[in-house]
């Protein structure tokens, strides 16, 4: 997991070991929560806190986002993203 403030990376953390680290960023913070090969903002004291209405992330390409802290997690290396479901036909 890749972590970039106003667009400069600050911090990157492997998916294959369990921590929880708190962000500064933007005049606030994030707690990023890293756990079963997989990442989320588990906490922010941002006004909308959809960092943390993401979720669990876990495939390279997928983000989360905070645009009150200019905070971004991106997922990089790893397995690609694939499709959510497959339609039958």
């Amino acid at each position: 997991a890749v972590v970039e403030v106003d667009g400069a990376e600050t911090a990157r953390y492997s998916l294959t070991q369990d921590r929880t680290v708190r962000l500064e960023a933007g005049g606030g913070y994030n707690v990023l929560s890293i756990s079963g090969r997989r990442a989320a903002v588990t906490e922010a004291d941002c006004g909308d806190h959809t960092c943390v209405s993401t979720g669990w992330i876990d495939r390279r390409g997928e983000a989360i986002i905070c645009l009150p802290h200019r905070l971004v997690v991106e997922i990089v290396g790893g397995e690609h993203g694939g499709p959510d479901a497959v339609a039958g036909g």
